[in-house]
């Protein structure tokens, strides 16, 4: 899963990149100090697999993982080429899903590029520049659909129809995440490659004098919008994210309780990007490994099986599933087996979160 951080000069974003991958990108209070996208791959947080570690007394832990690409700070006019934008919407255009970090919080130390803080308005300078972008790319559509000599084409048609349905729908300030579509048009709009209608988290950025509720007036604000798009809104603080970072692991703990929060801040966000994307995890064990995969929600057993290999699904038999709930109460496998909790699943189980399991197939 690649998510692609987005958001204003001086909101706090590559502090955040730098807390949760420990990547080392550039940190200044200046625009543009992130000039090429940084990449970092973060493990996905997940308690299951350290209970499993200690059950299959496992010589390998392998957990799923999120890639978090820090795309340079937007500006108004970044459709149009201000501020290197045109080179960073194509890299936003490559992910799945936006994480927009939204300015929450007041300092004297780190200036803002409009000079105040008023989320809605840095919200709503982002989504245009989007909207711009993927206008842009609506109209060069409809120019060579105009073109086609197959006009008469039934697909062709439909595909020109949506064209200026959405061209309607982005002129009107409104992202194609919130056109509403029927029938075929859902699979058609995947082809133009829209920014605007990828998933939104937006990921209000606190400050320390928040905690631990992390709750204040810009963040209320954050939150009402994203509720009228259909959106999610997380809050953290990108500041205690980024000292979270430097301790060690056993410190880590003590610092949260100190702080008063139950977890780190990834945590919420890593949850509601799978949220957003209708994701889920299952896992496999054994004395080999322990592993987390990701799979999308409402995989049937063989697609789930195609993740870890292709050949898994075109073989697959059968899949031997038990639930971790079920193994974490009863305490091991065996005892799950003794209370028949162990079933065999065929071609048309629907995996679910938290599903351990273990693939039979033949190739």
């Amino acid at each position: 899963m690649k998510l692609g951080i987005v958001g204003l000069p001086n909101v706090g974003k590559s502090t955040l990149f730098n807390a949760i991958t420990k990547a080392g990108a550039e940190v200044a209070n200046y625009p543009f100090c992130t000039i090429e996208p940084n990449v970092g791959m973060v493990a996905v947080p997940d308690s299951r697999l350290d209970f499993l570690e200690k059950i299959y007394k496992t010589k390998k832990k392998v957990p799923a993982s999120v890639e978090f690409v820090d795309i340079a700070g937007l500006v108004k006019g970044a459709s149009k080429g201000e501020g290197l934008g045109n080179q960073f919407l194509a890299h936003i255009r490559e992910t799945a899903a936006i994480v927009h970090v939204v300015r929450c919080f007041e300092s004297k130390d780190v200036t803002h590029v409009s000079g105040t803080v008023e989320p809605l308005k840095d919200i709503e300078i982002i989504d245009t520049e989007l909207i711009l972008a993927d206008m842009d790319t609506v109209s060069k559509r409809l120019e060579r659909l105009k073109k086609n000599t197959r006009i008469s084409d039934k697909k062709i048609i439909a595909e020109k129809e949506l064209a200026e349905k959405i061209q309607k729908h982005l002129e009107a300030g409104k992202p194609a995440r919130t056109l509403e579509l029927a029938g075929e048009e859902e699979s058609i709009i995947k082809d133009f490659f829209l920014i605007t209608s990828k998933k939104v988290l937006y990921a209000c950025n606190t400050g320390e004098s928040d905690l631990p509720t992390m709750e204040n007036k810009y963040v209320e604000v954050v939150r009402e919008y994203a509720k009228k798009e259909n959106a999610q809104a997380v809050t953290i603080c990108a500041k205690i994210e980024s000292e979270l970072a430097e301790l060690a692991e056993q410190d880590r703990e003590t610092f949260l309780k100190d702080l008063g929060l139950e977890s780190p801040g990834l945590n919420r966000l890593v949850k509601a990007s799978y949220d957003i994307l209708g994701l889920a995890t299952y896992l496999t064990a054994g004395e080999v490994e322990v592993r987390a995969w990701t799979i999308k929600k409402g995989f049937l057993a063989p697609q789930a099986a195609g993740v870890i290999h292709s050949d898994f699904e075109r073989g697959f038999i059968r899949a031997e599933v038990m639930n971790f709930d079920d193994l974490f109460k009863l305490g091991s496998e065996k005892a799950v087996k003794e209370a028949g909790l162990l079933r065999s699943e065929g071609k048309d189980y629907l995996v679910k979160d938290g599903d351990i399991i273990e693939f039979k197939f033949n190739v």
